[in-house]
């Protein structure tokens, strides 16, 4: 069986699971645990916990358990009391990790309830803050501000050096194919990279490197990116091993869903533009759907490509 390594974290990240665990693959989730804004902020700065919203999503994605399981992970509490905007998956998360002394075993015990297809790992076990450099020179700390200050990010890095988890590594070491997911480029898949035993254990391991890029900008930070300048932000951030395969969407978006987002949301459609991306195999497709007004990748047929490429 075929062992991938999937780096990332949120909706991105927990999106493609969904659709390889239905294949016969030894799944990693490593999950980037820096995000700091609602329930899981301030379950972080309560507890000096790791993040646990992304690591609950990606739980929940790679779930083999009822759907009303899933739904209670989810729920959110509305309400007036100190309770209110906590996830019970979020709450119950902490609770492990207080019981069992860190988040990989608080991680593994909830995993045998909701019997994964995979294992799921944090990039650490330290409760770390993502900091960023921009490019007028101002330092911003932590990333809900990152992502929401309007400014050009010019480089990341975290306020400590952080322990990566010894499991994280052996399964790089050990995969056939790494996978960087869609999502947030700058605060779910390149905090993943801004450690040098990342990139040293990337660089021996016999894996490729695949990314499956995003289908639309993100405002403040990836404005105006097409698939090229995905592929050459995250290759400023790796070592010697550069991304050799990349799937990207050759689909049409609804004109008037775009004009939603670019009205509402100030995103734009990530341009697949074939003639500056050199030294790659692309993989190409129409990975459109829309749910709800929302574009969501069509992730059946993403990871059917995925799985097509590794057993060739």
């Amino acid at each position: 069986m075929k062992k991938i390594v999937i780096l990332g974290g949120g909706t991105g990240m927990s999106t493609l699971l969904r659709g390889l665990k239905l294949f016969p693959l030894d799944i990693t989730a490593v999950v980037s645990v820096c995000d700091d804004g609602k329930s899981t902020g301030i379950l972080r700065k309560e507890f000096n916990t790791v993040a646990v919203g992304d690591i609950r999503r990606v739980l929940v994605s790679l779930s083999e358990t009822e759907p009303l399981f899933e739904e209670l992970l989810n729920y959110r509490f509305n309400t007036t009391s100190d309770l209110n905007g906590h996830t019970i998956g979020n709450l119950l998360l902490t609770a492990l990790s207080n019981i069992t002394g860190n988040m990989s075993y608080g991680i593994e015990t909830i995993g045998k309830v909701l019997k994964l297809k995979g294992k799921v790992l944090p990039l650490t076990e330290q409760n770390t803050t993502l900091m960023g450099e921009m490019t007028d020179g101002t330092i911003i700390k932590g990333e809900h501000n990152i992502t929401f200050s309007n400014k050009k990010i010019k480089k990341f890095f975290y306020d400590e050096e952080i322990k990566v988890n010894s499991s994280v590594l052996q399964a790089i070491e050990e995969a056939d194919l790494i996978i960087l997911s869609m999502g947030s480029l700058y605060t779910s898949i390149i905090p993943n990279l801004i450690n040098k035993q990342i990139i040293e254990t990337i660089d021996k391991s016999k894996a490729k490197i695949m990314y499956a890029c995003n289908m639309m900008t993100q405002p403040g930070e990836t404005d105006d990116f097409k698939v090229s300048n995905h592929i050459d932000t995250i290759n400023e951030y790796l070592g010697n091993k550069k991304i050799e395969i990349v799937l990207a969407n050759k689909g049409k978006i609804p004109n008037e869903i775009l004009e939603k987002y670019e009205t509402l949301e100030q995103k734009d459609q990530v341009i697949l533009d074939k003639k500056n991306i050199k030294n790659v195999k692309l993989i190409t497709d129409n990975y459109v759907t829309i749910e709800d007004n929302i574009i969501r990748h069509k992730v059946d047929k993403l990871s059917l490509d995925i799985y097509g490429y590794l057993i060739k």
